[in-house]
């Protein structure tokens, strides 16, 4: 596997940036006008802002892949983005009664009937130009990630990867329980957005090398402060008799110390390696 990204995978990603920028602004600017700028109307807000954390944490992500010099460092989120993105088409396909018909909803098709195709072909490319190096293989001035982290961040993974899946397949159980408002739309929407965490977690069972991960738990914090913020803000949309209300906002502040702190820890590994190696 080569070692840096090729121009290709760095254009893409920078080409991806300014569709999740506008996202993110229409999103979180203007949620009650989604009908009119996004791809569909989406109520209430809180699902809106939901989905623009996601888009946030993907700008940081997709930059990072413009700039890194190492293929190794961004590799794992392609995989998370060709599922997430598979999901949302699928989605749209399900659903295309509830979209608009303006330019809006016309970028979202094309781009998430190409994204997957675009993602799978990446990474089909970097892996035939070359080997790099020896995927879990933990070189000097890096950190190996313990299994015990490992295997209970790719277990929260695998479980945010079925809540996902059976938000998708059956998006009338999620709405019964979910902590605010969900149409069958909206369901199937923010189990896309559950893959993301799944499918990048369940990557550290195979490899432990803290650099192939560092950029993306970045961006995975990133979108879970900015899922925090949005909580706070629209807490008029929390539904406290739902029974999965306190579980989902516990688990986000779980989840946040906990990558917070998994970063923190490896962060502090990493200098003192580099100051040794």
């Amino acid at each position: 596997m080569i070692e840096r990204p090729l121009p290709a995978t760095r254009w893409i990603a920078l080409a991806i940036v300014p569709f999740l920028v506008v996202a993110v602004v229409v999103l979180f600017a203007a949620p009650e006008r989604t009908g009119e700028l996004f791809a569909w109307p989406i109520a209430p807000p809180l699902s809106a802002f939901v989905l623009a954390s996601a888009y946030l944490g993907g700008i940081a992500y997709f930059l990072a892949v413009w700039r890194t010099p190492s293929w190794h460092r961004v590799r794992h989120g392609l995989p998370a983005v060709a599922v997430f993105a598979t999901a949302l088409l699928v989605t749209t396909l399900l659903h295309l009664d509830r979209f608009s018909a303006n330019l809006p909803f016309a970028v979202w098709l094309v781009l998430y009937a190409t994204t997957p195709v675009a993602m799978v072909w990446l990474l089909v490319v970097q892996r035939g130009h070359g080997p790099g190096a020896r995927r879990g293989a933990v070189p000097e001035g890096d950190v190996a990630i313990p299994a015990a982290v490992r295997v209970a961040l790719a277990a929260i993974g695998l479980a945010a990867l079925a809540a996902g899946a059976a938000a998708l397949v059956v998006p009338a159980w999620l709405a019964e329980l979910w902590a605010w408002q969900l149409t069958p739309l909206t369901a199937r929407a923010t189990g896309a957005v559950l893959t993301l965490t799944g499918v990048v977690n369940l990557a550290m069972l195979g490899d432990r090398r803290w650099s192939a991960f560092r950029i993306l738990y970045g961006a995975q914090l990133l979108s879970l402060a900015a899922i925090v913020v949005s909580l706070v803000v629209r807490r008029d949309d929390l539904l406290w008799d739902r029974p999965l209300t306190v579980p989902f906002l516990a688990l986000v502040a779980a989840a946040l110390l906990a990558y917070g702190a998994v970063t923190v820890w490896c962060e502090l590994r990493l200098r003192r390696a580099r100051a040794t190696a």
